[in-house]
């Protein structure tokens, strides 16, 4: 799952379609999301990816990943300055926010970050949110259906 936490497209796909597929798909063992950068809307993009980091740095990513898209707008990108990233944090209990305003706005995660960036353009994905499912791509904020569709095919392939 190549995402960014300003995509409203990757807040949709969060909020109704991701947890369908853990309840059905994660939890036996037949899927596994791996999340994967690529911060195109700007530098609060890059922003909030090291935030992501920093979060899954405290055992809190999933948990911050949820409040971020909870929050965000159907429409347009949200303002994910450091305040607000930091008040994200809190609420998904990321434990030492002292430590987690220090990593955000360290450059310790850019290499991972644009290793992502430059994984997913080598693939061909330009946008957010892009799925790649045994092979077979996905580009957008689809339905539940569609995924479904795509990992059921997958599993009897």
């Amino acid at each position: 799952m190549y995402t960014d936490f300003r995509c409203p497209f990757c807040a949709k796909f969060s909020r109704e379609v991701e947890p369908a597929l853990v309840e059905e798909y994660v939890g036996s063992g037949e899927l596994r999301i791996e999340w994967r950068d690529l911060p195109i809307f700007g530098e609060q993009s890059m922003a909030a990816a090291r935030a992501g980091h920093a979060a899954a740095d405290q055992g809190r990513f999933w948990e911050f990943t949820e409040v971020v898209f909870a929050d965000s707008p159907d429409r347009g990108h949200p303002d994910l300055n450091e305040e607000k990233l930091v008040g994200y944090a809190r609420e998904a209990g990321v434990a030492d926010i002292e430590r987690f305003r220090e990593d955000m706005t360290s450059d310790r995660y850019d290499e991972a970050i644009r290793a992502d960036y430059e994984a997913a353009t080598a693939l061909g994905a330009t946008s957010t949110p892009t799925f790649l499912i045994n092979g077979t791509g996905i580009i957008g904020a689809r339905s539940t259906e569609t995924f479904r569709n795509v990992i059921d095919s997958s599993l009897d392939g």
